[in-house]
């Protein structure tokens, strides 16, 4: 499984992106690519977590939705991670 976290910097133009991103979001879930997915209480960034087996996977998941390179939109970090209870 992989994790990636956004960081919003209260730009607006990022909401007009939102919608065609919870889209590609709903069916990555229908396809068990996406195990959840939201944004932080107080809207200043988000989790996301993928459940894909390479990193290039990962990679090319992430390079596929414009979402993560729209105004006010930044990726604060990419991680592996091996969760011991799902």
């Amino acid at each position: 499984m992989f994790l990636l976290e956004l960081s919003f910097d209260g730009n607006p133009e990022r909401l007009k992106h939102r919608p065609a991103h919870r889209e590609v979001l709903a069916g990555l879930k229908e396809r068990g690519v996406v195990a959840m997915a939201g944004p932080y209480a107080d809207e200043s960034g988000a989790l996301l977590i993928f459940d894909v087996a390479t990193e290039a996977e990962f990679d090319e998941l992430i390079a596929a939705d414009p979402y993560y390179r729209a105004p006010g939109v930044t990726i604060a970090a990419k991680r592996q991670w091996n969760p011991v209870v799902r």
